[in-house]
């Protein structure tokens, strides 16, 4: 299928520039080449980024593979495996379990001398290595050139990342609602905070802070609102609510944003209950065990 690409002329560079806001940033050479099957066009693309990580996985499954023929060979030496539909069935297993390699080693079994031989097929094996970390993306359309296909095609990894942050940092799964308006109005929502937290992103990267979301929520998350808890003997409970005072990194990512640091006044509300001398006590052992930004006083008169 590939055969079309076996010349090594014919390689194109795409044209990746480094964002204006961000002059550190160092893209990953691209390089494409064109083809033809039918109708349809194929784009070969070559990552320099991804070449080590293929070798690196090729390597692995490789140094398996030559393990698990050391082993099937010693088997039929000893004659513990002597069939040879159970041979067959082996070399089957392994090809299927290192489909990645396998295709570079030849692996045959006699019946008649009893002897299972296998070796490397270099040439192959050269071949796919001149082609790590290379992709093959295949369109329809013939108005396209090389570097706009590819460009349509790494628009892909956007909305997978939307689709993640829709998962993850958001929390759109999972939905627990049983009427389909719920379920509606639960992914509108959701929809509508993916929306916030790209204009968040666009926010932080037009000042040359290049964070995600996730990351500064978990330095926001020490910025806190807490209860203080103040019963009283004659029955009736103050609760003071307030923000904790803002760290230097709450400062600097609400000046970002341009939200001012103070999140809330600080609430007073009195409640009217009658407080029974079991509940007191158990106030005071919440008042000892309080966490989570829940602080609980002891009795006031």
């Amino acid at each position: 299928m590939l055969d079309e690409f076996e010349d090594s002329s014919g390689w194109k560079p795409v044209i990746r520039e480094a964002s204006a806001t961000n002059p550190f940033q160092i893209k990953t050479t691209i390089r494409v080449k064109r083809g033809k099957s039918g109708e349809e066009t194929r784009i070969l693309c070559i990552s320099d980024e991804r070449v080590e990580k293929d070798r690196a996985i090729r390597n692995k499954q490789e140094l398996r593979l030559l393990a698990d023929l050391r082993k099937l060979e010693k088997r039929v030496q000893s004659g513990r495996l002597k069939e040879s539909c159970k041979v067959h069935e082996a070399i089957g297993r392994l090809k299927e379990r290192y489909s990645r390699v396998a295709r570079y080693y030849r692996m045959t079994f006699s019946q008649a001398s009893g002897q299972f031989v296998w070796s490397e097929d270099t040439d192959k094996k050269v071949r796919a290595m001149e082609l790590d970390g290379s992709y093959l993306l295949k369109t329809d359309r013939d108005d396209l050139s090389d570097q706009e296909i590819w460009k349509l095609y790494s628009l892909l990894t956007r909305i997978e990342a939307a689709f993640r942050d829709l998962k993850g940092p958001i929390g759109e799964r999972p939905i627990f609602h049983q009427t389909e308006k719920r379920v509606e109005t639960h992914i509108f929502i959701c929809v509508l905070a993916y929306h916030l937290l790209v204009a968040i992103e666009k926010m932080f990267r037009d000042r040359s802070v290049h964070v995600s979301w996730e990351a500064a929520k978990k330095d926001l998350r020490t910025h806190q609102v807490v209860t203080t808890t103040l019963p009283t003997k004659r029955g009736r409970i103050l609760k003071i609510r307030k923000a904790t005072n803002p760290e230097p990194v709450h400062t600097a990512i609400y000046r970002l944003l341009q939200i001012p640091e103070k999140v809330m006044s600080p609430r007073r509300t009195w409640t009217d209950r009658d407080v029974e001398p079991e509940d007191l006590a158990q106030l005071e052992r919440a008042r000892l065990f309080a966490g989570h930004g829940e602080t609980v006083s002891p009795p006031l008169d």
